[in-house]
């Protein structure tokens, strides 16, 4: 599902991009180390905010990134190509992480692409979420401006179960703002 004018300003401005290195970035870090040397994956990669994160503050030699929104693609430029989750066009097994900076939940088949992180990670790669909830996604407030889709609106432990499910075992885990947001880190078996 592609975001919204109001949803896309959002995500693309200064302060969601200190946020998300600062914030979203380090916790995940602390969660789950660094992935030095790696070859990772992001999974919805904006305007390429992630792609530096996980470049310089975990490590990873080569990036790979894929977004829905041809726009967004344009401006993350180099390693960054138009997909959907729900169908990641890369090999199984070729890459040691996926990092999911809170996009899943607007994907329609959340479950099935986390299958598809399962399935291109190799064995004890490394999947690195954060994702806000149903407790978040269906507050009055971020119905009027933004837009997700119906089967997007997980809880903690509906997520949790889905990843464990796809074949991962989690390494660490929180649930924030009473629930509202989820990060963690899984490794693939």
């Amino acid at each position: 599902m592609l975001l919204n004018p109001v949803e896309k300003a959002l995500m693309n401005n200064p302060i969601r991009a200190a946020i998300q290195r600062y914030g979203e970035g380090a916790a995940l870090r602390r969660l789950g180390g660094r992935c030095d040397g790696a070859r990772a994956l992001e999974v919805g990669c904006g305007r390429g905010v992630g792609m530096r994160i996980i470049r310089e503050e975990f490590g990873a030699a080569e990036i790979v990134a894929f977004d829905l929104d041809p726009d967004m693609v344009r401006l993350a430029g180099t390693g960054a190509y138009v997909a959907d989750a729900e169908h990641i066009p890369e090999p199984d097994a070729s890459f040691d992480a996926v990092f999911d900076f809170a996009i899943l939940h607007h994907v329609p088949g959340w479950q099935r692409a986390i299958g598809e992180i399962a399935r291109v990670l190799r064995p004890h790669g490394r999947f690195y979420f954060e994702e806000p909830t149903g407790k978040l996604t269906r507050m009055a407030a971020v119905r009027a401006l933004l837009d997700h889709p119906e089967q997007g609106r997980f809880e903690p432990e509906e997520w949790f179960s889905a990843v464990e499910n796809a074949g991962f075992e989690i390494q660490a885990r929180r649930a924030l703002l009473a629930d509202r947001w989820l990060l963690g880190v899984a490794t693939s078996r």
